[in-house]
């Protein structure tokens, strides 16, 4: 089946490349030129408030034509050995009053080690006295494969990407490593007084490393240094740098953003098997590993193929690009776009080509950018003139994302005996007392009382075979949520011998 689906994404891109029109979707308007830029974004709050982070430690402020140094990073920024530097910037939806914005890059004092950092601006600039390290994270050895992107998700927490480490052999296995941070998605409350963690409960597959405030929210993957959240359904889509054979797209539909999630690494790459070195292969996660919406194989020559992953474009003045998931790729500079609702059908080349293309990016008004590491950045237009008002405000009091697993110690009972689960709640600040409802179909079969560690256990009777699922229901400040079913099955009972 892998094969097969490999095979059909190499058919879709020949046909795709043979229909492609020759009038593109969309032109590319000059914003700037700058020293080595590898990332843009804006002001949550003011769309034409641009930020173009520059690869060695620089933080440029555009806003109408003019630019100034917004903040300079240069001395604490190890650049630019292989893939190090600053590699991207996150403000905080409170940006416009608590001045409050994230960076990811590689330091100097350990090399290759991975900083999140905060930084406060103060007027027009965020001076280096105001840098707090949130996040260490080692990566020793290789100067590859840090991922490096920072996105506020929509409940309003940060989340980080980074490689497995680079090309060695005990880096391949960082990815499934539960204890390790490399290969992985993270997410965190970064806070105004702190770091806060998440709640680990036991069992849970994706735990906090011992002794850290952070959490794992997925992982198996190689180098997702570009990845987004789908402004209009908060969807998640993480572009994944492949090895030796294929490029991935990873898509995870909210409000679950793929939680959980083992996106294959270095179990699968793409659709395909291998290199499968690791003790995990042999025993994929219950739910099976996550399989990409969407790969593409390697094109030849010295630079073969590395995904730059991009953004669904909601920019209605582009029209023809609407709906649309744009990314390239850095090896052959090529800007493509397709539908996630049919990857393997709608992927098309979009007639434009950007060289030495390290990002994409996309300000508060869904207007798309692409960044050129040999200095260009520019913005995707249309057919049409742009109209973007300020974003309106958001609510005092939003209610935030809540997630509900649940997993049965054993997914096999003798008729009419009991069946264990257990049902975990994420985050946990606040859930102590919370009630969660155990449910076969439309029917409550208990309800438990969620304890410290946000879990509610079950022993439930099973005559006959059973789907279940958990539920939460919404309060002030979280949103109602619903775990995935599992199916208890009932197995003839075991006559013993006297």
């Amino acid at each position: 089946m892998a094969k097969t689906l490999g095979l059909i994404c190499t058919i879709s891109l020949v046909l795709s490349l043979a229909a492609a029109s020759a009038a593109p979707a969309a032109s590319l308007q000059p914003v700037g030129s700058f020293e080595e830029p590898i990332y843009v974004t804006s002001d949550p709050g003011n769309p034409d408030r641009l930020f173009v982070v520059e690869r060695a430690g620089k933080i440029i402020e555009v806003n109408g034509g003019a630019s100034h140094t917004f903040a300079d990073l240069s001395s604490v920024v190890s650049c630019c050995e292989g893939e190090r530097g600053l590699l991207s910037i996150a403000l905080a939806p409170s940006f416009d009053s608590s001045g409050l914005l994230y960076a990811d890059y590689t330091g100097k004092e350990v090399p290759g080690e991975i900083h999140v950092a905060e930084l406060t601006a103060t007027g027009k600039e965020a001076q280096l006295s105001s840098l707090r390290n949130v996040l260490k994270i080692p990566h020793p050895g290789q100067s590859n494969h840090n991922g490096g992107q920072l996105q506020f998700g929509p409940e309003g927490d940060l989340f980080i990407s980074t490689g497995d480490g680079g090309g060695g052999n005990d880096e391949l296995h960082n990815a499934q490593d539960l204890t390790k941070l490399l290969g992985k998605i993270l997410r965190i409350d970064p806070g105004q007084s702190g770091l806060l963690p998440y709640a680990v409960p036991a069992g849970n597959p994706f735990p906090a490393a011992a002794g850290d405030a952070k959490a794992i929210w997925s992982y198996g993957l190689r180098n997702p240094f570009r990845f987004s959240f789908d402004r209009l359904n908060g969807a998640i889509v993480i572009g994944d740098v492949g090895q030796s054979a294929r490029e991935e797209i990873d898509y995870a539909a909210a409000p679950g953003l793929g939680v959980g999630a083992d996106y294959g690494w270095n179990c699968r790459e793409g659709f395909l098997a291998g290199p499968a070195t690791d003790p995990q292969c042999g025993s994929p996660p219950v739910g099976g590993f996550v399989s990409p919406v969407f790969d593409y194989p390697h094109f030849g020559g010295s630079c073969s193929g590395a995904i730059i992953g991009g953004y669904v474009e909601r920019d209605p003045s582009v029209a023809d690009l609407y709906g649309r998931y744009v990314y390239g790729d850095a090896c052959n500079g090529e800007i493509r776009s397709l539908d996630l609702a049919a990857p393997l059908t709608s992927d098309r080349p979009e007639g434009l080509h950007v060289e030495n293309l390290d990002s994409f990016g996309e300000d508060s008004c869904g207007r798309l950018y692409v960044v050129s590491g040999g200095g260009a950045v520019q913005r995707f237009v249309g057919s049409t003139a742009a109209s973007c008002s300020p974003p309106a405000p958001a609510p005092a009091s939003p209610k935030k994302f809540s997630f509900i697993g649940l997993r049965a110690v054993g997914h096999k009972v003798e008729r009419n005996r009991r069946a264990a689960m257990v049902a975990w709640v994420s985050p946990c600040e606040g859930r102590l007392g919370d009630r969660v409802r155990l449910r076969r179909g439309s029917r409550t079969i208990a309800t438990h009382s969620l304890n410290r560690a946000c879990t509610a256990h079950f022993l439930v009777r099973v005559g006959h075979n059973t789907k279940f699922h958990a539920t939460i229901a919404e309060n002030t400040t979280y949103q109602e949520a619903i775990s995935k079913q599992v199916k208890i099955r009932v197995v003839r009972r075991h006559h013993r011998a006297h």
